[in-house]
């Protein structure tokens, strides 16, 4: 093992580490569905793990990052504790949102997560203005906004990067590419090559293996550092695969995809994997260490499921707590009444 893989041993193993906290997480959130214990839907992230933790690696705790419906990776990655993390899924107390935003709508604002959206794409315009803001303000702050190729088909996240290109912000457009949009073939949907479309607004775009977290990690750390000198905005492709359905209810997907491909990513396409058989090829770990990080995790998870499912529900009185009220003005209805 050369000088500088060993410096960084500590890094690859928490990365590892994260990358293992996430499919643990989606796997107890998935039995949580399964056994009728939490309320809606969620959306797995198992399979792209490598993107969230190779880009939030190379970011501070005072970076923003703006998240997706599939945004649970992305929220453990930015340091988000499981306690909370499941208290939210539950509808808790304790949760991150008190409860209030589930799976699809968690935040964690003390990690800089400014929270996942289920409006598809409906977090670019969010990132945008934090990254405006970082620019204003002077912080030095680095904004990441992470969506799916379906969101390149909103015309927001067009007008968006237009501003962030004139305004050169300190922004990464991040789109996880993981072949389909709900249903629907990436290739059914979008036209032509995607970064293509961040280049015609003069965007430096990149197109990266989003299953290789070093690769990943490596082309984050650089772009991160160069968004801080004001070389922004970048633009970043990541291809990847969700290893489940495009939620936890859609079990039955040969009708859009196919057993055997599944198959294929899972056995030859694993990012968990391959990094870990990485890490054991470079004398990093051996086997039974990662059998030993695998276990600590999962141990750690289930205490947090326990934790949370007996864990108090908000109160009713705060059913409009942190909630916007708009000033009622009074509008005449149509029969002409007020209220």
């Amino acid at each position: 093992m050369n000088s500088g893989r060993k410096n960084n041993a500590e890094q690859y193993l928490r990365m590892y580490r994260q990358m293992v906290r996430i499919r643990v997480f989606e796997d107890q959130a998935n039995q949580l569905y399964l056994s009728a214990k939490m309320p809606g839907l969620t959306h797995m992230y198992s399979g792209q793990e490598a993107v969230a933790v190779g880009i939030c690696e190379a970011l501070t705790n005072e970076d923003r990052i703006t998240s997706t419906h599939r945004g649970h990776g992305h929220c453990v990655a930015k340091g988000a504790e499981f306690k909370a993390m499941f208290c939210e899924l539950l509808g808790k107390e304790e949760g991150y949102c008190r409860g209030k935003g589930g799976s699809m709508h968690i935040a964690d604002q003390n990690h800089g997560n400014l929270g996942a959206n289920a409006i598809v794409g409906g977090s670019t315009g969010i990132a945008t203005g934090a990254a405006l803001t970082s620019k204003l303000l002077g912080k030095g702050n680095v904004t990441v906004c992470f969506f799916g190729d379906g969101a390149t088909a909103q015309g927001l996240w067009y007008e968006v990067m237009n501003m962030a290109a004139l305004w050169k912000l300190p922004i990464i457009y991040a789109c996880e590419n993981n072949g389909y949009s709900e249903y629907t073939a990436t290739a059914e949907i979008a036209a032509g090559a995607i970064t293509a479309r961040a280049e015609a607004f003069g965007i430096e775009a990149h197109r990266i293996d989003g299953q290789d977290v070093l690769k990943v990690n490596e082309l984050a750390e650089n772009l991160v550092s160069r968004a801080r000198k004001g070389e922004g905005p970048f633009f970043v492709e990541l291809e990847t695969y969700r290893f489940s359905g495009h939620h936890v209810g859609d079990i039955n997907r040969e009708y859009y995809r196919s057993k055997d491909e599944e198959a294929n990513w899972r056995l030859n396409r694993d990012p968990i994997k391959n990094f870990g058989d990485w890490l054991e090829s470079q004398s990093i770990a051996d086997a039974d260490e990662l059998v030993a990080i695998g276990n600590e995790v999962k141990a750690s998870a289930e205490a947090a499921v326990a934790y949370a499912l007996d864990a108090k529900f908000p109160d009713s009185s705060e059913v409009d707590m942190h909630v916007y009220v708009g000033v009622d003005h009074a509008l005449p209805y149509i029969d002409g009444s007020s209220k």
